[in-house]
């Protein structure tokens, strides 16, 4: 189980829907990404089940896979799969701050979305703009034994 940084209780959309960080593990599962920790960055505050426009959190999963880099693939999938939970809940999401790791979990890289991404994606960005955007953010193997 993955913490979500809440000490128990985590946003939700307040109408039985899992929480947030529940919601993104189980589904991330699916695509072979496996979230090994999700924190927010501020805590609610309108209450332990409330989801708030513009909170931001940072992520940690784990890759099944060869490849010592993140991969624009992946980033996609995270980002489909994040969006998706939002339109679901009528939320934005804030700051993302995600690093990737391999299965001995060594950093296989980090990457990030600004808040103002998300709130102006669609009207003021569009999708090629938002994703050539967090794609330039990724930092490859910025820890370990082979850094230079």
């Amino acid at each position: 189980m993955i913490d979500d940084g809440s000490g128990g209780a985590s946003p939700d959309s307040g109408s039985g829907d899992p929480p947030v960080p529940v919601a993104l593990e189980n589904r991330l599962m699916g695509h072979g990404l496996y979230v090994t920790s999700f924190a927010w960055l501020d805590e609610p505050t309108d209450g332990p089940d409330a989801v708030e426009d513009g909170a931001g959190f940072e992520l940690e999963y784990e890759v099944v896979t060869a490849s010592p880099r993140v991969s624009n693939d992946e980033v996609g999938t995270v980002l489909r799969t994040l969006r998706s939970i939002a339109d679901e809940r009528a939320w934005t999401p804030g700051r993302l701050e995600a690093t990737s790791l391999s299965t001995d979990g060594a950093v296989r890289g980090r990457w990030h979305v600004e808040s103002d991404w998300f709130e102006r994606l669609g009207a003021e960005l569009s999708e090629l703009v938002f994703s050539e955007r967090v794609l330039r953010t990724i930092t490859d193997r910025p820890t370990g034994p082979d850094t230079n």
